[in-house]
């Protein structure tokens, strides 16, 4: 395993051991088997590039084993989505360490456009999956709705994910986003059904 590998494994160490925003050069350095510390620079460009790309990767890597079946499989599409909420508040205790460091990192996107842009295109890119994986929606047939679709994924995740950070005794049950989803769905219907309807 060459610097660039032993760097990215320590940057993710570093993550879970100490967060984004207490995290140094040494201390990746360090975790990535004492590499020098001039080699974060040399193939990331910045200690904080290297904790963007190790956190993005790490978050992909959480999405893909939360995402992990298509909507229909084992039971139809309410019974895999609900499940899929399950994991996710689930992972909250045995992931929290990474989660807190996203939330972390998000803060500093703030005043730091090049952080801010890594994740908005992280975002984008993540929108349109979760649109195929979870509904079918090709971005290609349909892009609006398979943008819109996922972020609605993405706006529940990340709000179902500050709720167990910051209170997980009351946050809500898989089952709790379940039922708010379908009265919300059923709501809407009924709003666009009774829609006046232009002469």
């Amino acid at each position: 395993m060459g610097h660039r590998e032993q760097l990215m494994t320590g940057a993710k160490r570093c993550l879970q051991e100490r967060g984004y925003a207490r995290t140094t050069s040494r201390d990746i350095a360090a975790a990535a088997n004492n590499a020098p510390v001039g080699t974060i620079n040399y193939h990331y460009g910045s200690k904080e590039a290297l904790l963007n790309a190790a956190l993005l990767e790490t978050l992909m890597e959480w999405g893909t084993a939360i995402v992990d079946r298509p909507v229909g499989a084992e039971g139809g599409a309410p019974e895999t989505l609900e499940r899929m909420w399950a994991r996710i508040i689930g992972s909250e205790a045995t992931d929290r360490p990474m989660l807190v460091a996203s939330t972390e990192a998000f803060a500093q996107a703030e005043r730091a456009p090049e952080i801010r842009e890594q994740i908005a295109a992280a975002y984008e890119r993540a929108r349109p999956e979760m649109a195929a994986h979870l509904h079918g929606i090709d971005a290609a047939d349909d892009p609006d709705t398979a943008r819109a679709v996922g972020s609605v994924h993405m706006a529940l995740v990340a709000g179902l994910t500050q709720q167990w950070l910051i209170d997980p005794d009351h946050a809500p049950s898989a089952h709790d986003v379940a039922v708010g989803l379908r009265v919300i769905a059923r709501r809407l219907e009924e709003d666009a059904g009774s829609a006046p309807t232009a002469d």
